[in-house]
């Protein structure tokens, strides 16, 4: 293959390399993804999808350059180069909730050809709450459950919702400069974190939220309209008060809330496995065995989150494999902005 025909592969390229395959030969459909990081999670949505009649192929958008990233990704998108058989999978980040009031989140959302997570990224998946004990025991080899994820992810995310549609709205008005999505990760750290009283991290962040949602509205006397409205349309979109936590920023969640409360968790199941070793070694030789033998087993927390499928039964991961399963089968995929609303007017 010449170099040029190599700098110019679009989907068309890949229908016509399709068509000379024998009739029996499997389709090959590619999906650039933003990073190595995404791979095997677009790899984890895209195999079952996978028959007798098609494959998927994830790759990064370009083997010439070391460019990465969403842009990356939508430059092959912006170049017409996509297409039924070359598809882009990038993270939802903010822009699905912005229903087109940019420039790129009118690609994201209404392209047939991009697919995005509806989180905010692969982080959030990774997080999903009900997944998370699944998660200590490949850490720790302890199946006892000692922490309610599911139930501290929904309190977080009450906690964080008001301030939350105060952070769409910035985006959505062009008021970001002035409560952008670092203020907002800023104000959302539920700081220090004690498993046997959870409840005080969430007063505490309470107490902050319920702070600057006040200063907002100081600030912003003739934004409660707006406000409302932004309120209803994410509702409309999917996002509820206890989910909030899915479509905040990825890395915040991932690093701020969630990996400290697991340090925390695993650290207990890890006491706890380890003096279960002590008490029960008939000799010290067997104890340092079986601990040597534990220790050795034991895995990295950051490790297994990136590693974790316990959100394939999350109702946005559903979705998305529903989409691409509508587009597959050559059927129509509705346009996420089928809720679509008018971007709201600009307020200083």
């Amino acid at each position: 293959m010449s170099k040029r025909l190599k700098d110019n592969i679009t989907s068309t390229y890949f229908t016509a390399a399709n068509r000379l395959g024998s009739k029996k030969a499997r389709r090959r459909i590619v999906a650039y993804v933003e990073s190595y990081d995404d791979i095997f999670f677009w790899r984890t949505v895209l195999s079952p999808l996978e028959n007798d009649t098609r494959y998927f192929e994830v790759m990064l958008p370009s083997k010439k350059t070391l460019q990465r990233g969403k842009k990356s990704v939508l430059m092959n998108v912006m170049a017409d180069k996509v297409g039924p058989d070359m598809i882009a999978c990038v993270d939802a980040d903010y822009d699905y909730l912005m229903q087109g009031v940019t420039s790129t989140s009118e690609t994201v959302v209404s392209n047939p050809y991009v697919f995005h997570t509806y989180v905010y990224a692969i982080e959030n998946f990774q997080c999903y709450a009900t997944g998370l004990h699944d998660v200590c025991v490949m850490v720790t080899l302890n199946d006892r459950s000692i922490f309610d994820f599911r139930d501290y992810m929904e309190q977080y995310s009450e906690a964080c919702f008001p301030l939350f549609i105060w952070s769409i709205w910035a985006y959505r008005t062009g008021n970001y400069p002035h409560f952008s999505i670092s203020d907002f990760c800023r104000v959302t750290d539920p700081g220090r974190f004690n498993i046997d009283s959870p409840q005080i991290s969430i007063e505490h962040l309470r107490h902050k939220v319920n702070r600057r949602v006040s200063q907002l509205k100081q600030h912003y006397p003739k934004a409660k309209d707006e406000y409302l409205k932004t309120k209803a349309m994410l509702r409309e979109l999917g996002v509820t008060p206890r989910t909030t936590y899915l479509y905040m920023q990825g890395h915040h969640i991932f690093d701020t809330v969630i990996v400290p409360i697991m340090t925390k968790v695993c650290n207990r199941l890890r006491q706890e496995r380890e003096s279960e070793i002590y008490r029960t070694a008939a000799h010290h030789t067997q104890m340092r065995n079986e601990m040597s033998c534990y220790e050795n087993s034991i895995a990295d927390i950051r490790s297994m989150l990136r590693r974790t499928t316990g959100y394939t039964q999350c109702p946005q991961f559903v979705k998305l494999q529903q989409d691409i399963m509508r587009f597959v089968n050559g059927k129509a995929t509705p346009a996420a902005t089928d809720n679509k609303t008018e971007p709201p007017p600009r307020t200083s």
